[in-house]
């Protein structure tokens, strides 16, 4: 028989700030959602709730903000109800995030929580082109390599 799997993996801009909530038991859990582009010529995007839970989400919490990059891996989970009004089942499919990785500085991102300077404007950092000298084609000797 085969071995399930419940894998995904998203890279997009947040397009909100996280929030955080607290479990009855004391669990930190942090909700964010982010915007994936689908690509090709129009500007459509699938968009994502995302949780993360205790230390991951703490971090989530501290370093990210609406337009901030980031990729998540994690599993999908499915929530299911029936609306106490209306009487019909509801269905929510969220990501569970196992890892968050920050694609971008804080001053990279479309927004920020706190400005970078005083007076509201931030200044681009410019970056130093390096230039590679001309390298010859010879074979390599690998006897000259320490290891």
């Amino acid at each position: 028989m085969a071995k399930s799997v419940n894998q995904v993996i998203l890279m997009g801009r947040l397009t909100r700030d996280p929030e955080q909530r607290t479990t009855t038991t004391g669990k930190i859990i942090v909700s964010f959602s982010i915007a994936v582009d689908r690509g090709g010529a129009e500007d459509i995007a699938d968009f994502f709730n995302i949780n993360a839970w205790e230390k991951l989400g703490e971090l989530v919490m501290q370093y990210l903000t609406k337009g901030r990059r980031v990729l998540v891996q994690g599993r999908l989970r499915q929530d299911r109800w029936d609306d106490k009004e209306t009487g019909k089942k509801q269905s929510r499919v969220e990501v569970t995030a196992t890892d968050v990785t920050f694609l971008d500085g804080p001053s990279d991102g479309v927004a920020s929580r706190q400005s970078d300077s005083p007076s509201g404007s931030s200044k681009s950092k410019k970056t130093e082109d390096i230039v590679i000298e001309d390298i010859d084609d010879k074979p390599i000797d690998l006897s000259e390599i320490p290891f």
